[in-house]
């Protein structure tokens, strides 16, 4: 996910600091105080203990049993934490990940490990946990599902843990992942683009090396802001910390975010039509992969070459705009004065305004009552998300907690607003996205495996945009080593249980290649 869609609605949990004046009028030494003062510096690292109300538990795990496709699958789950050092080694947070490790016989050849990272930037792991390949499923992100309804968990017969390990990590602020310095720091070393992809992946090489399983095979799944920090993840890792990756797996990307100018590139426009459409065709019950395959070849070429002529030929804009108008089954005159190019929040508003609706940028098949339907721009959250938060979070908690047994009390932070407040989002990586890391590291590794893999209706981040990418870059040895692969449904189209099939084949066979 991109946090830009987010709602406001979580809070930090505040970090209880003891001042110097508070020390000295208890009758503290003079080195007590001293240490007080060095601690309350600007930058410090505050120890764990002075911090946090709750120090996070010690590492739990319990074993676990779970059938899937008719067979029974033994493993362990683990609720653990890394600890992240600052230049001079003192504490400065812990991030919290929960691990999936089957169990296998003495002998038996060394097993396959994931890693995965949800997005946001404020997004811990739990959507790609509970809701696509974990071994648990709760029920989420659907049209017709309520937050309301019972978070109750289920043997997921998508997961991937039949044929590799599975660790979730949850970046600092997220999940029970805290940071342990102040607040500049913390953005300094946790909330910047760049910062992010170095501590993250010093969190893979810690786990690595914690659990001995530097040699077996390794591989990254990124879901939308994740899919960002996916291919820099899997690059720095190559490059810098010396553990290569043998495959990663990319969920609707936050890819490549410059498209250029929306008043004379046909580009932007080029990547949301088709999904705007898919959304149509689905409503329509008439999505397919041969409607989508007619979608795309107009899109690249008749459209795009009505956009750039624009006024000059009057004839080819009419007849591009009433062809949209009939891919989309908007009402044309909503169509004609937004010059067949069509804005993602103006049509979220119009394809369902009549029945008192407002789409989701996420899928906009999904849908929720507008509580403020006259208003001139969108006054509410997303509707997806409004259902999602609550399910998830639970799930996450009592599973974590109670089948477990990491016992506290804190906060799961599912989706966490402040880290978005906090995000430093005027970083020029940020901008440039992470295609160049991509490139390289392709590049770099002549068996590196990329599957990009989407939902028709999304238009957080659109399929298309994918498509174009990879179609720019060079064919770097096997054509075949990136893919991108789209499913029906939306951003988190894995989802939808018709899905999981196809999803785990792709990745099986990713996995099974190198």
């Amino acid at each position: 996910m991109t946090f830009n869609r987010f709602a406001p609605a979580l809070c930090a949990a505040a970090l209880v600091v003891f001042s110097l004046p508070s020390i000295a009028q208890r009758g503290g030494p003079p080195a007590a105080a001293a240490a007080a003062a060095a601690a309350a510096a600007p930058g410090a690292a505050r120890p764990a203990a002075e911090t946090l109300k709750n120090p996070l538990p010690a590492d739990k795990s319990v074993e676990q049993t779970i059938t899937v496709g008719g067979k029974t699958l033994h493993y362990t789950a683990t609720v653990g934490t890394i600890e992240i050092k600052d230049k001079e080694e003192k504490p400065a947070g812990e991030v919290e990940y929960i691990s999936y490790v089957l169990d296998k016989p003495a002998g038996t050849p060394d097993r396959p490990v994931t890693f995965a990272f949800n997005g946001g930037p404020g997004a811990s792991s739990v959507y790609l946990n509970l809701g696509a390949i974990g071994p648990k499923r709760v029920n989420f992100g659907n049209a017709g599902d309520s937050p309301s309804d019972p978070a109750t968990l289920v043997d997921n017969q998508g997961t991937w843990l039949d044929f590799s390990d599975l660790v979730f990590i949850d970046p600092i602020g997220t999940g029970y992942s805290r940071s342990l310095v102040d607040d500049d720091t913390t953005r300094k070393m946790f909330y910047s683009p760049t910062p992010d992809i170095e501590y993250l992946s010093m969190v893979v090489w810690k786990w690595l090396v914690k659990n001995d399983r530097l040699l077996d095979k390794k591989y990254l799944i990124g879901e939308s802001y994740g899919g960002y920090r996916g291919p820099r993840i899997v690059h720095y890792l190559q490059s810098t910390l010396g553990v290569a990756m043998n495959g990663m797996v990319l969920v609707s990307p936050y890819l490549n975010p410059e498209f250029g100018d929306g008043n004379l590139s046909p580009v932007p426009w080029m990547t949301t039509l088709p999904s705007i459409t898919a959304a149509h065709l689905e409503s329509q019950g008439k999505l397919s992969d041969a409607e989508m395959k007619k979608v795309i070849g107009y899109t690249e070429g008749d459209y795009a070459s009505a956009l750039i002529k624009g006024n000059s030929d009057t004839a080819t804009r009419d007849a591009m705009i009433a062809h949209v108008t009939e891919m989309t089954g908007l009402d044309p005159t909503f169509v004609k004065f937004s010059g067949g190019r069509l804005e993602t929040g103006a049509y979220l508003r119009e394809v369902h305004r009549t029945q008192g609706l407002i789409g989701s940028v996420y899928d906009s098949n999904v849908t929720g009552f507008d509580p403020f339907p006259y208003a001139m721009n969108s006054r509410t959250n997303d509707p997806l998300l409004e259902s999602i938060i609550a399910p998830t979070s639970t799930a996450a908690a009592d599973f974590i907690t109670h089948t477990v047994g990491w016992k506290t009390d804190a906060r799961y932070e599912a989706l966490s607003n402040t880290v978005g407040r906090m995000w430093d989002r005027g970083s020029d990586d940020l901008r440039r996205g992470s295609v160049a890391d991509l490139r390289e590291a392709v590049a770099a590794d002549p068996k590196l495996r990329v599957l990009i893999v989407h939902g028709w209706n999304d238009l957080s981040c659109p399929f298309m945009g994918s498509v174009l990418t990879v179609q720019q870059m060079p064919v770097m040895g096997d054509a075949n080593r990136v893919q991108v692969h789209e499913f029906p449904g939306g951003h988190m189209f894995y989802t939808r249980p018709v899905n999981q099939s196809g999803l785990h084949k792709l990745a099986e066979t990713m996995v099974a290649t190198h």
